[in-house]
Order: structure tokens, then C-alpha cells, then sequence
């Protein structure tokens, strides 16, 4: 129910959007007419129809986005026919026949003079609206599609997206209120009249051509997300609900101070109950141990560690996660790794078992393709620690980076609980280095940004990214926290892969450290590729998997660190050049 709220409420902010102006002249002419006749159909087509594209764009398929297309369309050839009827009727009675129907259907829909509102004409606007409509993917939003995209679409993901399209047409329906009472004040001009209907219908065919051109996803969008994301976070905290993308380092948590301890009785830690562990079954393989079951580690302290190998926040904590296994092993600590993918590439087991050899990871790892074991605990976020007593029973859980000392002293407490008489021991310490560093959060502006369609945010090529279709790409200078494809690519759901070599990826971001996740094409060839900071090589500024001159090769799929900056850490423009085709690129990260 509270996720109802937040994107209810979310939908509502959309009023303040810069990017839902394309969109206004088609609702806008509703002003004047009856609210259940003329407004309420055309609200609720367009909300009913946004919440179904939504929820087929969550799928991922190139169908669904193919069947959105023609779509988008036809809707556009329908509210061109809409602008033009109002601008001059005798302009429609001049198309073809099939068209002047829906012609006619449309003017009647706006308020032709002695022409009576149908719900019906109404309601062919709301679809055609809703098909058009594109709504910024502030945190709100992010959070529902986020969600989607991990989970599938569901019915769950559908009422999400059908609040969020409800709260947007309550705020239209408010604007649509007043400016009704406006609009049937000049309507007793007839001349007046007149000329709002066509300003009305010019300002309709404005907004097709900003559609079709693509500035409603493109320069609107950009702007509007500094506009009212502010506001949609704030409902987000206040809510206490913490979006699934850009986690910050320390999400929740219950660590609490382990107290000082009755010599005269048992150990009892003051960690809380939270029920019992759920099952570990359902991974599909297991490495560096047998199936591992709750009835088997019994006696044992749990920790769950879930994780995924491209995330940069899981591998700036496995280096404490492996210190705490090989520490506390003998004490009775059994750390198993729960590897749950975010990307296709990350399911692929031989993936996995070398990401596990390159972290020199030794404990058990549970490979959770299916997400059976996420979901038994009800999981939400990369990476996210559980820790279980020698009871079965949930005592502690953190989620997202940091909190590494309350974590120790939570598994010491639950080892002295079980009986361990360790003796007192200063905390972890790891020697960290290259990629497993921690983060330099005092100066990262920049957040974790997907490339593939199904998430990509703040686009800045020049043309329309296209779905799962080759295309000429180019980008000028991006601003802060804009990127852009240069070359010939094809835009899939989760990465873009490079059609042809000398292709690019320019990011103007701000942070110490920048990271992409990288991947050879379907064949494994490798990929060469340069590195530029400000059109200039890196040098003391490389990241690990580069050398000084930015020069550097894609050899298998992961993360690879190309930036670090060694000095005054300020915002840069990067760039990295592809020298052979086939790279296929998934997400920014940095830190």
C-alpha cells in the first residue's frame, strides 16, 4: 500500500515536469467540456493506456517496443488530424474518407460549435494521449521500473505504473478544472471562441512535431529531472522508502553495540529476533561447496552475503566479506555468497566461476539465476547482508556499502552467543586496492547510469536512441551527467553493442573513479579500445585496467575501472574509443 502511495504521489509531481508539456495541448482541449462526459473518459484512456505500455516495456522484449512504435504512430498521425480539425474543419473534410471519421470523432472530442462531447471521442484522445506519453523516470518512477526489470512485469508492477498515470491525471484534472471555468468565460465571444480553438489546435501540432522529434524523451526530460526530482525524493524519505537504483552506501540496517557481558551467565547477544532464516534452496549450482541447506548449518553463525559480480558496490564489500570468512571460519562463522544476476551475462555460470577465482573468493557461492533464494528472504538490494544465529534465526541485516565495524561486532556477538571463547580482536582491516577501494564519496556528483533502453537515462546523442535496430549515432558535448553513443550501434534492453569499429561513449560526469561494464561480442574476440579524460590521455589518472596512454583491451564481460583521479578530484569529460567492432557496453558506475 505504501508503494501505491509513493507512485500516486509520484504521478502527481509529473504536473511540475517540463517533460509533460508536449503533452498539455492534447488534454487541454478538453477545457470547457463536461467533466464525465468529455474529461473523465480521456483521463482515464490515458492513464489506462500508459499503465499497458509501461507494464510491455517492462518485459524487455524488442515485440513490446516494436508494438509501442507503431503505436506511437498512429497516435501521432491521430492527434495530427486533431490539431488540423481544429485549426480549420474544412482542412479534415479534405483527407480521405476512413480518416474524416476519426477526424470528425476527434473535433467533436474538442468542442466544435454545436457538436456534443461522446465519452467514446474522449476516450480515443486518452489512448492516443496515453501512447504518446513519456514521463520523466525521476527516482519514483526509477523505483517501479527498477523493480520491473528485476522481477518481470507482474500485477504488482502494473498497479504501481496505473497509480503513478492516476496521480498524473488528478493534477490534470485540477489544471483542467480551472482552466475549464477560464475557457467557458471567453467562450461567450464567439470570435474568442474561434480563436482559441485554433491557438489550441497549432499548439496540438507543436506538440506532435516535439513527439516526433523526440525532444519529450530527449532535452525536456533532461531539464526536468533537476525540476522535480528534488520533490520525489523528498516523498521518498519521508516515506522511508529507499529507491533500488544509486543506493547510497548505507541503506538500513539494525546493528546495535554489542554490551558487556554477565561472566556468570551464558552470552546472550542483544541483536533482535527477526523469524527464522529462510531456505536455501533453489540455486541452480553451488561453487566451492555442496548444496548447503538451514538444517545443515544448524550450530553454525550465517552470514548471507548477496551479491552480483559487475555491481561495483558488491565488490568494494567482498574484500570485508573475505576477510570476515577467513577470519572467523574457525570460530564457527560460515559465509556463503549469494550470487543473484542484475544482467543476462551475469547468469552465465562459467561468468560467475571466473569472477569468483579474480575476487579469490573461497567461501560457498549459491548461483540464484531463478532469484529463489532472493526472493525467500525477500531481498531488494545488491549487495545485502544477512546474518543468521546458530538457532536458524535472522539477528542482523545491512544493506548497500559501509556499516563494516556494526557488522563485525553483530558476527562476534552471535559467535560468542554460540559458545565461541575467541578472544578480543581489533576489526578488518583489508588492504584494498584498484576496484575494491572504497568509494570517495565526499566527491561523487555522478551516479550509476544503464545503457540499454530498458533503463538508459540522461541520453544526450544527437538522434533518438532506436530499440534493438542498428543506427547512426553522434553526440557534441554533453553536460554534467549526460552521455552519448558516437558510431554505429544497435540499443538493446540491457547493453548497446558497437556495430561498426571507431565507434564511442562519451560521459561528462564528476567523481574520483569511473567505472563501465564492458563485454566482448557474441564471437569473444577481443576488444581494443583508448581512453581520453578532456580529449587528453589519462596518465596518472588511469584506472586499473588501462595503461597510461588510456590504452586497454575487452577480454571478458565485468566491470572495468578506467578512470581514478589522483589529484583534485572535478568534473571530466571521458571518452573511450573502440578500435574493433562487437564491444557490447552495460552501465556506468563510479565512486
Amino acid at each position: 500500500m505504501t508503494l501505491l502511495i509513493i507512485a500516486y504521489l509520484g504521478g502527481v509531481l509529473t504536473i511540475f515536469s517540463p517533460c509533460i508539456l508536449p503533452i498539455l495541448p492534447f488534454v487541454f482541449a478538453r477545457a470547457g467540456q463536461p467533466f464525465v462526459r468529455g474529461t473523465l473518459p480521456m483521463l482515464i484512456g490515458m492513464a489506462t493506456t500508459f499503465a499497458f505500455v509501461a507494464t510491455l516495456a517492462a518485459i524487455g522484449g524488442s515485440w513490446a517496443i516494436n508494438a509501442n512504435e507503431y503505436g506511437r504512430l498512429a497516435a501521432l498521425i491521430l492527434l495530427a488530424i486533431l490539431g488540423l480539425s481544429l485549426i480549420s474543419p474544412r482542412i479534415a473534410s479534405l483527407m480521405t474518407q476512413p480518416v474524416v471519421g476519426f477526424g470528425n470523432r476527434l473535433l467533436n472530442a474538442s468542442g466544435k460549435p454545436g457538436a456534443a462531447p461522446t465519452a467514446a471521442s474522449a476516450l480515443i484522445l486518452g489512448v492516443a494521449t496515453g501512447l504518446l506519453w513519456a514521463p520523466c523516470a525521476g527516482p519514483i518512477l526509477g523505483l517501479v521500473l527498477t523493480g520491473a526489470a528485476l522481477q518481470g512485469a507482474n500485477l504488482q508492477t502494473s498497479l504501481l505504473l496505473l497509480a503513478y498515470a492516476t496521480g498524473a491525471a488528478t493534477s490534470l484534472a485540477i489544471a483542467l478544472s480551472v482552466g475549464g471555468k477560464i475557457f467557458a468565460g471567453l467562450k461567450k465571444s464567439l470570435v474568442v471562441s474561434e480563436r482559441i480553438r485554433q491557438g489550441l489546435g497549432a499548439a496540438v501540432i507543436a506538440g506532435v512535431a516535439v513527439i516526433a522529434l523526440g525532444l519529450d524523451t530527449g532535452l525536456l526530460s533532461r531539464l526536468s529531472y533537476a525540476s522535480s526530482a528534488s520533490f520525489e525524493q523528498a516523498v521518498l524519505d519521508r516515506l522511508n522508502v529507499e529507491p533500488t537504483d544509486g543506493i547510497p552506501p548505507e541503506v538500513a540496517s539494525n546493528d546495535k553495540s554489542i554490551g558487556l557481558a554477565d561472566a556468570t551467565k551464558p552470552f546472550r547477544s542483544d541483536l533482535p529476533v527477526a523469524g527464522p532464516a529462510p531456505s536455501l534452496d533453489g540455486a541452480v549450482e553451488w561453487l566451492n561447496s555442496p548444496p548447503l541447506t538451514t538444517e545443515q548449518l544448524r550450530g553454525k553463525v550465517v552470514l548471507v552475503d548477496f551479491w552480483t559480480y559487475s555491481c561495483i558496490n558488491c565488490i568494494r564489500t567482498t574484500p570485508y566479506v573475505r576477510a570476515w570468512a577467513n577470519k572467523y571460519r574457525d570460530q564457527g562463522l560460515v559465509v556463503i555468497g549469494v550470487h543473484a544476476p542484475e544482467f543476462a551475462f551475469e547468469k552465465k555460470i562459467d561468468n560467475v566461476k571466473k569472477a569468483v577465482g579474480d575476487f579469490r573468493i573461497n567461501y560457498p557461492v549459491a548461483i540464484d539465476n531463478d532469484y529463489r533464494i532472493w526472493r525467500a528472504f525477500a531481498n531488494s538490494y545488491w549487495p545485502a547482508h544477512y546474518l543468521i544465529d546458530a538457532k536458524g534465526q535472522i539477528r542482523y541485516h545491512h544493506f548497500g556499502e559501509g556499516n563494516y565495524g556494526p557488522t563485525e561486532q553483530a558476527i562476534q556477538g552471535l559467535l560468542h552467543e554460540a559458545g565461541s571463547e575467541m578472544a578480543e580482536s581489533a576489526p578488518v582491516a583489508p588492504d584494498a586496492k584498484g576496484v575494491e577501494a572504497s568509494a570517495d564519496l565526499k566527491h561523487v556528483r555522478s551516479g550509476e547510469t544503464y545503457i540499454g533502453y530498458q533503463q538508459a537515462t540522461s541520453f544526450a546523442s544527437n538522434e533518438r536512441m532506436r530499440a534493438d535496430a542498428s543506427r547512426d549515432y553522434s553526440v557534441t558535448e554533453p553536460r554534467l551527467n549526460q552521455w552519448g553513443l558516437s558510431g554505429k550501434w544497435t540499443v538493446g534492453a540491457e547493453e548497446a553493442t558497437l556495430d561498426r569499429a571507431g565507434g564511442s561513449i562519451a560521459y561528462h560526469f564528476s567523481a574520483r573513479d569511473l567505472h563501465l561494464v564492458l563485454g566482448p561480442g557474441a564471437d569473444g574476440k577481443p576488444v581494443r579500445f583508448r581512453v581520453t579524460v578532456d580529449g587528453k590521455a589519462p596518465e596518472a589518472n588511469r584506472g586499473s585496467d588501462i595503461d597510461a596512454d588510456g590504452n586497454g583491451t575487452v577480454t571478458t564481460t565485468k566491470l572495468y575501472q578506467l578512470v581514478r583521479q589522483t589529484g583534485e578530484v572535478d568534473a571530466r569529460t571521458f571518452e573511450i574509443r573502440f578500435l574493433d567492432p562487437g564491444v557490447q557496453a552495460y552501465a556506468f558506475t563510479f565512486g
